[in-house]
């Protein structure tokens, strides 16, 4: 099967391997979304991505903002207990598997899918996903000046998050 028809097939006919439920913090209560993981039969991971709420600072201009894997899934205290960049390879930034593209945004959406070789479900399961106020300058150490962590969400197992009907 050729990528793009594995890539199509993944997202329009397969569940998710893991998913993140994004919420934001007290300072951006209005931001929601999802972030699905799909396994490739290979090697890596499709990540799509779907926010809302994001900050829009000028509506006639996109908007950028730092997205990452970090190493720790606990969104509690404001986000500061996500820990650092998720880098098991223990390089500098902006090589840590954690680091993902920046999010593009047009009046607060995103929508968005990154093809990663590197990852796979078992490595980030329980770990978290951040959104940062700012974009990644992909320079600064050790986590690219990307200012206040404005949305996280816990990447668990999609079955996790399925709650049974109770009559």
């Amino acid at each position: 099967m050729q990528t793009e028809n594995l890539f199509l097939s993944l997202l329009t006919e397969d569940l998710p391997d893991a998913v993140a439920v994004l919420q934001g913090n007290a300072e951006h209560p209005d931001i929601v979304g999802i972030v699905k993981f799909y396994a490739l039969p290979e090697s890596g991971l499709l990540i799509a991505a779907e926010i809302t709420g994001l900050p829009d600072d000028n509506p006639d201009a996109p908007a950028f903002f730092a997205f990452h894997i970090h190493e720790k899934g606990d969104c509690s205290n404001n986000f500061e207990n996500t820990g650092e960049h998720y880098n098991p390879d223990n390089v500098p930034h902006p090589e840590h598997a954690g680091d993902l593209p920046t999010l593009l945004s047009n009046d607060g959406y995103v929508w968005t899918i990154v093809y990663d070789s590197y990852l796979t479900i078992p490595m980030i399961l329980n770990r978290s996903v951040v959104i940062h106020r700012h974009p990644d300058d992909f320079i600064s150490q050790p986590s690219g000046n990307s200012g206040e962590k404005i949305a996280c969400g816990v990447i668990k197992d999609p079955t996790e998050l399925i709650q049974p009907h109770r009559s």
